[in-house]
């Protein structure tokens, strides 16, 4: 006999979640011992867990809740769509007129040519459809040593079998088996960590000359597509150097590789537009991944968006023998997300809030900044409505050691408990709110950041882990 949710107290759930859940980054060594945080409410920007105690949501779920939570339209959305339609097979010749709406309006909203849309579940499976199409394209075009992909250090592109491949962070390289042969990195874009006396437009010279010499290494006729987050997000934020998309690009018309945009965070407002591929970045890439924000996570849903430049060439009169695009999953452009989608576009666009965002982003960013007066802090960068704080223990130029990566865990556990919700990972402290948090919010974030920081500095210090003078 099963009991119900509300049956059970904190510590029940605690132990049952212990016991039964292998959670996504798990820490193996600990995942039965260390009691995670029971969330039971939210509401706007804020969740409340089992005990009563209330977060500010600074990561905005996991980038993703852009509306905020409890919104009635979405919820009545959702239910009036499962009873309209709950589900019906994608395969096929089989519509379902929410997703073929959906697939018009982000056709719509897309950069130039990009009208057609493969709906998946997740952004992994976005991008993993988005890398099975380049490959399959080039063998369409008998091309088929076109297949290796070139991606960045400090990337973050899905947790499938070939999209963690694709993963940059070394933090993230475990036990598990990788793609290898097809998956080639190239240095990280993260200007703070250039070297020393290296100006920036000599910086960002050197990452686009990267590409190129990555390209001409393998050899043009042997690399399908470069893929690229314009601001790369769980990784750090790392917001790309000026031109260095638009001139990454080139290269990739240049040599016939594919450019593949991964908006899987930076879609749907998290920079103030449904897109920032081009409104924000000056770029029509060949292929746009997007999730997250499409549904505002009420519901899971992805999509890639390719170019009529790539479809024309392998469809119609071009189809080869065998023509099948033997890719999709059993919930593609499922109905209920599918409505969910297009009644979440209608609120980011008829509720002002992608204006909202290009109002409050910059005030978010200047806020932030404000932190750099903190011994402890060594960068502040973002963009829109993400943003990283870097926290620097060792001596600046020096490598990472084991304090720098256990620092942000430390900064969210005090932040925590004054109310605030971090995404800590090494020495980064990573925030990305719901789209509709105010400029009070935003004081507030700040305010318990600062204390968080500083608390954070006191127990390093008191502990004899670090000197503020070390830092150099």
């Amino acid at each position: 006999m099963f009991a119900k949710h509300h049956s059970l107290d904190p510590v029940e759930i605690a132990q049952v979640d212990k016991r039964h859940v292998l959670h996504p980054w798990s820490d193996l060594k600990t995942m039965h011992t260390e009691d995670p945080l029971v969330l039971a409410e939210a509401k706007g920007i804020h969740i409340s867990d089992a005990e009563g105690n209330r977060y500010i949501d600074g990561i905005g779920g996991m980038w993703c809740v852009q509306v905020g939570y409890g919104r009635e339209e979405l919820i009545v959305t959702m239910a009036e769509q499962a009873r309209r339609l709950c589900y019906y097979t994608p395969f096929g010749a089989m519509a379902n007129v929410p997703a073929a709406q959906l697939a018009q309006a982000l056709a719509e909203r897309a950069p130039g040519d990009l009208n057609t849309v493969s709906f998946a579940t997740s952004g992994s499976g976005a991008v993993d459809s988005a890398i099975r199409f380049a490959h399959f394209y080039f063998n369409c075009l008998d091309q088929p040593s076109k297949r290796q992909v070139i991606v960045r250090m400090d990337s973050y592109h899905g947790s499938t079998y070939l999209t963690a491949s694709m993963n940059g962070k070394r933090r993230d390289w475990s036990q598990f088996n990788y793609a290898r042969e097809l998956v080639h990195f190239l240095p990280s874009v993260n200007a703070f960590r250039r070297p020393k006396g290296q100006s920036l437009e000599d910086f960002a010279n050197e990452k686009v000359a990267d590409l190129e010499a990555m390209i001409l290494e393998l050899g043009p006729e042997n690399v399908a597509c470069f893929v690229a987050e314009p601001i790369q997000a769980s990784g750090g934020v790392i917001v790309p150097p000026e031109m260095y998309l638009p001139r990454c690009l080139e290269i990739c018309r240049k040599y016939d590789v594919l450019y593949i945009s991964d908006e899987v965070v930076t879609a749907f407002g998290r920079l103030g537009h449904i897109f920032a591929s081009k409104d924000v970045f000056g770029i029509t890439p060949d292929i746009i991944t997007c999730a997250k924000g499409l549904t505002s996570g009420y519901i899971p849903m992805g999509a890639t968006i390719y170019s009529d430049r790539l479809i024309k060439a392998i469809s119609g009169e071009n189809a080869v023998d065998h023509p099948y695009f033997t890719n999709g999953f059993t919930y593609s452009g499922h109905p209920v997300a599918a409505a969910v989608a297009l009644k979440n576009l209608e609120i980011l666009e008829g509720d002002g809030i992608l204006e909202q965002v290009r109002d409050t982003g910059p005030y978010f960013q200047a806020e932030l900044q404000k932190l750099r007066d903190l011994p402890i802090v060594g960068d502040v960068r973002g963009m829109g409505l993400m943003a990283c704080v870097e926290c620097v223990v060792r001596k600046i130029g020096a490598e990472p050691g084991e304090a720098d990566m256990a620092v942000a865990a430390r900064v969210d556990a005090h932040a925590q408990e004054r109310g605030l919700i971090l995404r800590p990972f090494e020495s980064l402290c990573i925030l990305s709110p719901p789209l509709i948090v105010t400029t009070k919010d935003i004081d507030r974030i700040v305010s318990i950041l600062r204390d968080s920081l500083i608390a954070t500095q006191n127990d390093l210090i008191a502990e004899g882990i670090w000197s503020p003078l070390a830092r150099g």
